[in-house]
């Protein structure tokens, strides 16, 4: 089960607040436990959604979580995106100005930060997306420093606490009336200093590394659907966590199908005799199985027929999509001296009945002129 909470609702990452309101009632039906007794993997689902719910419904958690995923809401709604707080604006501004007054200052660190989220687009064939696939594909990003751990301190050496700000990653001076707390200059907030730094990453604690990654694509995956590797992007500063890697899925233009959701459309062009008489002609699906596909007799261009359960999957749950067949009657373009005397001896039986969509045309027509010359 994702634990990606716009994967977990269902929903793109810009849906409305609307859609994704709808899509959690509707999967809070389905997964409820009182539709499921005893499904204790239902029961895990209820709940996931539930929380995923709370957050998106929120703009303020949903802005939040856009930004620094689970992280946010971790250790009392800090992770690594807010330092600890998820007021820190606001709470920096009360401690500046009253701090020294009530006590309240609390003289927060700043600390390592976690690593940046990283993308990387993906394209794909209509037949993968169909069937699903599990690939490699190789990134370049910054990576932990192997001799140092990401700690950016000569090995067998640590960090220090900052002598400028006592560890504390924030120097205050006082401005009037005002007590202003600003980053540390020493430590650029972090708190810490290192005397002797690692000679592979120059203190940094991470390098740049080209990263050979695999990961499964599930069957019925759209243009536009996003998969979530945790911890594969940027690697935090002197050992803090890593980023997330954000994989953006692209399909390749199909030269037969083209796709709506769960539909695939074509366009099948048959003979005007089938057209006529009726028939069947046969598709070859993404499903690798050749659907039978009925003609009525009279049938005209640009009918469509639909073969229930040919389309495509229905990502992350149970079902098919449908197959939309667009009909085309080809009007034939090379006959034999047979086959032209074989439709000669039928025009001169046709009596304007058999097409009564072009007869219709053309009364319509003599009618208006009639109407004019009256």
């Amino acid at each position: 089960m994702s634990d990606d909470y716009y994967e977990l609702l269902e929903v793109e990452r810009t849906a409305d607040d609307g859609k994704i309101k709808s899509s959690y009632r509707k999967l809070a039906m389905r997964w409820h436990p009182d539709k499921n007794p005893g499904d204790a993997d239902a029961e895990a689902k209820f709940k996931a959604i539930g929380e995923a719910y709370d957050v998106l419904k929120d703009p303020q958690k949903r802005a939040a979580y856009d930004q620094y995923g689970k992280a946010a809401f971790e250790n009392g709604g800090g992770g690594g995106g807010f330092g600890g707080d998820p007021f820190g604006g606001f709470s920096d501004i009360f401690d500046s100005i009253f701090g020294d007054f009530t006590g309240g200052g609390r003289g927060r660190q700043r600390g390592p930060q976690r690593g940046a989220d990283l993308r990387f687009d993906m394209e794909i064939s209509l037949e993968e997306a169909f069937h699903g696939k599990e690939t490699e594909f190789a990134i370049d990003v910054s990576v932990a420093c192997d001799p140092c751990g990401g700690s950016g301190a000569k090995p067998g050496t640590a960090a220090k606490a900052c002598g400028t700000c006592n560890g504390h990653g924030k120097v205050r001076s006082q401005q009037g009336f005002f007590m202003v707390e600003r980053p540390c200059p020493t430590c650029r907030g972090a708190g810490q200093v290192i005397a002797e730094p690692c000679t592979a990453c120059r203190g940094g604690g991470r390098i740049d590394k080209r990263k050979t990654l695999s990961v499964k694509i599930p069957p019925g995956v759209d243009d536009g659907t996003r998969i979530r590797m945790s911890g594969e992007g940027e690697a935090g500063e002197r050992g803090a966590p890593a980023g997330d890697l954000y994989i953006f899925l692209h399909l390749k233009r199909h030269s037969v199908f083209q796709r709506d959701g769960t539909t695939l459309f074509c366009r099948a062009p048959i003979s005007f005799t089938t057209a006529a008489l009726g028939g069947c002609i046969t598709v070859p699906g993404l499903d690798r199985v050749d659907h039978e596909i009925k003609i009525p007799a009279g049938i005209q261009s640009g009918k469509q027929l639909r073969q229930r359960g040919a389309g495509m999957p229905v990502l992350n749950g149970r079902g098919m999509g449908d197959l939309v067949v667009e009909i085309a009657v080809e009007t034939p373009t090379k006959l034999s001296a047979r086959q032209k005397e074989l439709l000669e001896q039928f025009r001169e039986t046709e009596t304007g009945d058999e097409c009564p969509q072009s007869r219709g045309f053309f009364d319509k027509l003599k009618d208006m002129w009639d109407d004019l010359t009256d």
